[in-house]
């Protein structure tokens, strides 16, 4: 008889004593674990006025003072707890005690900062502060910098037009010089901070900056008499620059790149920083600025050749060339989306229209993406060379007209209705004039009001704004019934809208109130005229609006 004994293999030394002593820690954890959930429960319990606590729980947590306060929370649940809060609302909190306060910028609370800044010294220790913490980490970082009303007539300090004649226009001239002055080098240390911040974040996704360097303009051009004088030897102009390239060229992760309106921080090579892998995962790509001299453009047809994966576009209207449109045609880009044009008459008296696409482009690139829509943004433009922009086979969703000096026709008002009345959703009409006694009337020598026939003709129309030009009130009448409900925006400036001789003299009927029952019925809610232009950023800051709402229009994809 055979015997099979089984001996057990002795243990290597310290084996036992290793996992009795990760066991013991384990439990521990746990415990201490359960300590902290116990303590939350009780201290909710107390903020809620919970009843039934009983005076023993009370006294218990009474004798643990300061441990069972909001103070002794694990810094994981205070970054939970302040991830359901708004931002304002996570300021307020973090005030409460130092160690919430270091639990506010946790970078997982902020993915994402959008920073709306007046041109201000004020603004300055603030942004400091905000991008000290945030630049280094957050994922998507969209900055807007609003210059303050430093160019209106007076304010404090200026005299307030107690001197008349030459003299007083001497020392209003001089006031103004300094307030530009001190518009530019702030607005040049701001943007300075902004880049310095995040010039080594390797985890940006999306980055958009936006400069409302129209209050910096003199007849529609930058003063470089005042740039001179801030920046004589063009050091911080340089250095932003090159700030601007260290960002892309250091960048991992960028999907979105939009600058727009700010002052001379992108170059035609700044693009050439981004590295190949980059620019082939660049899903949008905005570059609007209308102060590049000469012929440069900011981007050519080859270099958009990297950028195969554009869902949307947004460029200045003469950049945008024929060789462009081949270009996003080609089998190896995918298919656009969304394309903005920016059409500004600083660029048209620069550069020329001769090597747009013409209207076979446009069929191509329609082709290609049967979504593509296009929205076009026209600052004083004559009707002559809209005539060429306009072609017909532009599927043009959007169209927003600006002008200081050239009024729009209604010839141009009745193209866009027959061209495009399949895609339209967005008319924007606006001229900023100063007398107001003599706004044009696009409906002179004609049958039939071009803005109604634009309503008539363009069955997809939701958005209609008008300043600056004579719109009849019978005429209003008729465009809110032809719309009706799907016409969700309908702003008409009161200067703007005009009665008829026979309604005026009709004294039984008051033609406002009888305006305001008619389109409101129309469209099937109440409206009213726009009493004070000031509050609609669309007649007052044209820029900000077209930035805003491309951002918008090519996130709507």
């Amino acid at each position: 008889m055979l015997l099979f004994l089984s001996v057990p293999q002795p243990r290597p030394p310290g084996a036992r004593t290793r996992a009795g002593a990760a066991r013991v820690a384990r439990w521990r954890r746990l415990r201490l674990r359960l300590q902290q959930l116990r303590r939350l429960r009780g201290l909710l319990r107390v903020l809620r006025g919970r009843p039934g606590a009983g005076s023993r729980r009370r006294g218990r947590m009474a004798l643990c003072g300061q441990a069972a306060g909001a103070a002794s929370l694990p810094s994981e649940l205070i970054v939970h707890i302040f991830s359901f809060l708004p931002a304002p609302d996570r300021l307020r909190a973090s005030a409460s005690c130092s160690h919430w306060r270091e639990c506010l910028f946790y970078p997982a609370l902020w993915p994402q900062l959008r920073i709306c800044l007046r041109v201000s010294p004020a603004e300055q220790p603030r942004l400091e502060f905000l991008m000290r913490k945030c630049g280094w980490f957050v994922r998507e970082l969209r900055v807007e910098f609003a210059a303050e009303n430093y160019l209106s007539g007076s304010g404090p300090g200026d005299g307030g037009g107690a001197d008349t004649g030459t003299g007083g226009e001497e020392v209003e001239a001089l006031q103004l010089s300094a307030r530009w002055l001190e518009v530019l080098r702030t607005y040049l240390e701001l943007v300075l901070c902004v880049l310095v911040s995040i010039r080594n974040n390797r985890n940006l996704q999306k980055f958009s900056l936006f400069g409302d360097i129209s209050v910096l303009q003199q007849q529609g051009s930058l003063s470089n008499t005042y740039l001179s004088k801030v920046d004589p030897d063009g050091k911080k102009i340089k250095q932003i620059q090159q700030l601007f390239e260290e960002i892309l060229s250091n960048s991992r992760q960028l999907k979105w790149l939009s600058c727009g309106f700010m002052l001379e921080i992108v170059t035609p090579t700044s693009l050439s920083s981004l590295s190949n892998a980059v620019a082939n995962t660049m899903e949008h790509l905005s570059l609007l600025d209308n102060n590049i001299p000469g012929n440069s453009t900011l981007i050519t047809a080859v270099e958009l050749e990297r950028f195969v994966n554009l869902h949307s576009l947004a460029l200045d209207f003469c950049d945008f060339t024929a060789e462009m449109a081949r270009v996003l045609t080609d089998s190896n880009h995918v298919p656009l989306q969304r394309l903005s044009l920016l059409v500004h008459n600083v660029s048209v008296m620069h550069k020329s229209l001769d090597n747009m696409p013409n209207d076979e482009h446009w069929k191509a690139l329609s082709r290609k993406s049967t979504s593509l829509r296009v929205y076009i943004m026209a600052f004083d433009i004559k009707s002559e060379d809209m005539l060429k922009i306009l072609k017909p086979s532009i599927p043009l969703e959007r169209i927003h007209f600006d002008s200081y000096i050239t009024c729009v026709s209604g010839a141009i008002v009745d193209l866009i209705s027959r061209q495009y009345d399949k895609f339209l959703t967005h008319f924007i009409l606006m001229n900023d004039v100063i007398d107001t006694s003599g706004f044009p009337d696009l409906s002179d020598n004609r049958n039939e009001d071009p803005l109604v026939l634009l309503a008539w003709r363009c069955t997809k129309l939701s958005l209609l704004a008008i300043h600056g030009y004579t719109v009849w009130a019978h005429n209003l009448i008729a465009i809110a019934r032809l719309r009706g409900s799907d016409l969700k925006v309908l702003e008409v400036t009161e200067e703007s809208i005009d009665f008829d001789q026979g309604e005026l003299a009709d004294q039984d009927v008051d033609p406002v109130h009888n305006l305001i029952e008619q389109v409101s019925l129309g469209l099937g809610q109440p409206w009213h005229a726009v009493m004070d232009i000031e509050s609609l950023s669309v007649f007052t800051e044209p820029n900000r609006h077209f930035y805003r709402e491309m951002q918008s229009f090519s996130e709507d994809i």
